[in-house]
């Protein structure tokens, strides 16, 4: 289903705990590890994940990052970070 290598690799389709719950097409989430924010970062309007990679890491495609670091941010396949205008999130490292 993923890419041989993919951080999603192992991860697992989600199936609702009973048979009566809505469930949604998807996988469940991966597991992974906190990451430790070395800056933090107030979100101002024109601010995206990749934007915001592209700066602090000098790569747009780690924009998965700086989402890993912030659970609280409810990702949808959208990059902006409307809902999170004016709050302060963790930058982490490029690489642990």
């Amino acid at each position: 289903m993923f890419d041989k290598g993919s951080r999603y690799e192992t991860a697992v389709p989600f199936t609702p705990p009973a048979a009566d719950e809505k469930g949604f097409a998807g996988v469940r989430a991966r597991r992974f590890m906190p990451a430790t924010g070395v800056l933090e970062h107030v979100v101002v309007q024109q601010d995206r994940l990749d934007l915001l990679a592209g700066h602090y890491y000098n790569n747009d495609r780690l924009w998965w990052r700086i989402l890993d670091a912030n659970p609280q941010i409810a990702y949808g396949g959208d990059l902006t970070l409307e809902s999170y205008w004016g709050q302060t999130i963790l930058i982490p490292p490029a690489q642990e």
